[in-house]
Formats: structure tokens, C-alpha cells, sequence
């Protein structure tokens, strides 16, 4: 997962985006103009903040050894994949640069991921899965995969639900950045009515529009329930 979030999501931004004439490369100043990409380098928070165009443009330049044009795929990706492989080595005591705090991945890295036990969820239990389809964090596909296992070991009742546009934070969010914002009511609606249908929850004052239906998959005959 966070291979994907710190060197695939921004190698795909970068080659789908930046890339608009297909060469394989862009340059030092796309990259200092474009606050999205340059959130993936690791550059230490001072000088982000500095606004210094000049300084981190020149920055930059000494990390890639060019003022010129870099190639993707041969300069880009490797430097994404070493930032990566030096955050997971836990070498920093302190969080001082942009990507994700050392001290935060080593907790991270430390869970048990969703996938590996979901399977061993007791079949009384009741599994809602929501996720937005422009997720940049969380891609969708985990939670087919989730859903996918639940499946083989034949849950019986389990529901995922997926919302087209919406990104980490079930707000309206572009496929490489998350959006920030409270949660469409339609989400909240769909937690509701599932909770409704299993616990038989009932509030005069609750006025719900679910979405379920347009991108749900259920499989459904407990009563018990779990929301992840």
C-alpha cells in the first residue's frame, strides 16, 4: 500500500499527466510548479514552506544532477523507490520531511494487514466496506480483493460499496489527490440504511437518501454487525 501511495501514484501522475508529449520525460520546473508531485519528494518542510521558487528549483536540480529534463522511468522512479526504501529502514528519530514519518510507518508496518485476516472474521459478523473509486490512499481495488476473500470463504453477509469521483475521505477528489471536506450525505445515508437493516435502528429525525445499489455488492443472511 504505501509502495503505491509514495512511488507508483506519483510515477502514473507524472507519465499520464506531466508527460503530455510522450517522450518519457519532463523537467526540473514541471516538477517545481506542480505541488503535487513535488509533495512526493522528500524536501525538508523549511524549505517548502519558503515559497523559494529559486531554491527549490535548485534543490531539486542537485537531487536529479540536471537543471534540464529528467527521465521518468530512469531517474524519477528509482529516487521514489530509494525515499521509500530509507523511510521503511526507519533511519530518521524525527519527521522532517514531506512523505510519511518514520516513526509513523514503523507503526504502520507493524499491523497485520486487512487482507490477511479478514477470512478469519466469524460468520455472525456483518462486514460494510466503503470506498471511494478515486481513493488515492486506499486504491478501490483493495477493497475488491476484500471482497474477493470474503467470497472464498463464503462470508455470508457482507457488503462493499463503492462511490465513483469521491477520493480517501468520501469527498469529491481527483484520482491523484485526496479532497478535503466532510462526507457526502449520500455515504452517511448508506452507512445508516445498513446499520438500519441489521440492527433495526429507527430515528423519526433521520431523513436518509441511500445510493445502494448503483456500485454494491451484498451478500447477506446474519444479523450481527461490523463496519470497517
Amino acid at each position: 500500500m504505501k509502495y503505491y501511495q509514495d512511488v507508483s501514484l506519483p510515477s502514473e501522475y507524472a507519465t499520464q499527466v506531466l508527460d503530455k508529449n510522450h517522450t518519457g520525460l519532463i523537467s526540473i520546473q514541471q516538477i517545481e510548479k506542480d505541488p503535487l508531485l513535488l509533495k512526493f519528494l522528500p524536501l525538508p518542510h523549511s524549505l517548502l514552506r519558503t515559497n523559494n521558487t529559486k531554491a527549490i528549483t535548485t534543490t531539486i536540480a542537485k537531487v536529479f544532477g540536471t537543471n534540464g529534463y529528467i527521465s521518468i522511468d530512469k531517474q524519477l522512479k528509482p529516487f521514489l523507490i530509494k525515499a521509500y526504501e530509507n523511510t521503511k529502514a526507519f533511519n530518521l528519530l524525527k519527521c522532517n520531511t514531506t512523505v510519511i514519518c518514520p516513526i509513523l510507518w514503523r507503526a504502520l508496518s507493524n499491523m497485520t494487514p486487512n487482507l490477511s485476516i479478514i477470512g478469519n472474521v466469524s460468520k455472525s459478523t456483518g462486514i460494510l466496506i466503503l470506498n471511494g473509486e478515486n481513493d488515492s490512499q486506499t486504491p478501490v481495488q483493495q477493497a475488491f480483493l476484500l471482497q474477493q476473500r470474503l467470497t472464498e470463504v463464503n462470508h455470508p453477509d457482507h457488503t462493499l460499496i463503492t462511490y465513483p469521483n469521491l477520493g480517501h475521505l468520501f469527498y469529491p477528489s481527483s484520482q491523484w489527490s485526496t479532497g478535503i471536506g466532510a462526507f457526502k450525505e449520500y455515504v452517511l445515508a448508506d452507512i445508516y440504511s445498513w446499520l438500519e437493516a441489521h440492527f433495526g435502528l429507527s430515528h423519526s429525525s433521520v431523513t436518509t437518501t441511500s445510493t445502494l445499489g448503483a456500485n454494491t455488492n451484498t451478500t447477506s443472511a446474519s444479523s450481527s454487525t461490523s463496519i470497517r
